[in-house]
């Protein structure tokens, strides 16, 4: 199974630059060892289950909650039986179809 998940979580009671913040949940994301790619607008991560996309979108709140009195996220998934490797294999067929690269 292939839990894809694009999400966007950051306080907004901390002024206009919250990259501190968003660099605590990437540094998490990226320890947790699933992939991930971080984007101008969010994050996008691939797990196996749907429990364990539940458990880092938790840690990310988990990491904010203690100095931040309101928190915006939005979280979207695409869940697919059967396949894995989606985080990059999406990218690769729409490449394909156009005939060059877009990503970088």
């Amino acid at each position: 199974m292939s839990v894809l998940v694009e999400f966007a979580m950051f306080p907004t009671d901390k002024g206009e630059s919250v990259s501190p913040y968003v660099a605590r949940i990437i540094k998490m994301i990226d320890e947790s060892g699933v992939p991930y790619k971080l984007t101008p607008m969010g994050t996008v991560f691939e797990t196996e289950t749907m429990p364990e996309a539940l458990k880092i979108i938790e840690k990310a709140y988990s990491l904010l909650e203690p100095d931040c009195n309101r928190v915006y996220s939005v979280v979207k998934f695409d869940i697919r039986k059967g396949k894995s490797g989606r985080l990059v294999q999406k990218i690769k067929s729409v490449e394909e179809k156009i005939g060059k690269e877009v990503s970088k």
